[in-house]
C-alpha cells in the first residue's frame, strides 16, 4: 500500500463499532477501511453514504448492485474492490461462471436485459471517453424508473470513488474470492495484446 493503514487499536471510538462489525463479518479488518480511517471524518461520511446506497430498501436488487460494483472496479483496476465485491456478488446468488464472464459481459448470454442496461450505463459513466446518450437512456428507462436511475447513478458514482481511492493507494486484495485474480490477469493479457 502507498499509505500505512491506520492502527485499528487507535481509531476514534466512533469508528470502533464499524471495525468490530467488519471483523465479525469478514474475519479481518479491511485494509481499505483502515486507509479511510486515517481521516476519521471522511471515513464516517463515506461509510454513511455506502450504507444508504447498499440498503435493503434500495430499488436496485442486491445482486445487481454487486454486479455493478465489480464491473466498475474492474475498469478502475481496483483489485481489492474486485476481490471483495466478487465475493459479495457470489454470496448474493451469482454463480462463478457469471462472475468470470463479467469482464466480457457483452458476449455472454448469462446476463439479463436489465443487467445489460445497467452494465452499459455503468461503463458509460466510468470510462472517461464515453457519454450517456439518448439511446442508452432510452434502454435504461425500459428497465428502471426515475428513482431507480438515480439510485443506480449514485451506486456507480460511489463505486468510482471507492475503487479509484483504493487503486490509487494500491490497496491489495485480501483473498475473499479466487475468481478476481484470473479476471484481472485475463484483462492484463487482453490489454497487452491490443
Amino acid at each position: 500500500m502507498h499509505v500505512e493503514p491506520a492502527d485499528v487499536r487507535r481509531v476514534p471510538w466512533l469508528l470502533r463499532p464499524f471495525f468490530w462489525n467488519q471483523k465479525r463479518k469478514y474475519g479481518e479488518h479491511l485494509l481499505a477501511a483502515l486507509a479511510w480511517a486515517r481521516s476519521p471524518k471522511l471515513f464516517m461520511g463515506v461509510a454513511v453514504l455506502y450504507g444508504m446506497i447498499d440498503r435493503r430498501s434500495s430499488p436496485i436488487e442486491p445482486q445487481l448492485r454487486s454486479l455493478i460494483t465489480v464491473r466498475v472496479s474492474q475498469i478502475n483496476w481496483c483489485t481489492f474492490c474486485v476481490d471483495l465485491n466478487s465475493a459479495t456478488l457470489m454470496k448474493r446468488g451469482a454463480d462463478r461462471a457469471k462472475v468470470e464472464a463479467l469482464l466480457d459481459w457483452r458476449q455472454s448470454e448469462l446476463f439479463t436485459d436489465r443487467e445489460r442496461a445497467a452494465l452499459d450505463y455503468a461503463e458509460a459513466i466510468t470510462w472517461s471517453d464515453r457519454q450517456v446518450d439518448d439511446r442508452l437512456m432510452a434502454e435504461l428507462r425500459r428497465h428502471f424508473d426515475n428513482d431507480g436511475i438515480v439510485e443506480l447513478t449514485g451506486l456507480i458514482a460511489f463505486q468510482n470513488l471507492s475503487s479509484k481511492f483504493n487503486a490509487a493507494l494500491a490497496v491489495p486484495p485480501q483473498g475473499f474470492c479466487t475468481v478476481p485474480v484470473a479476471v484481472v490477469e485475463a484483462e492484463d493479457e487482453r490489454l497487452a495484446a491490443e
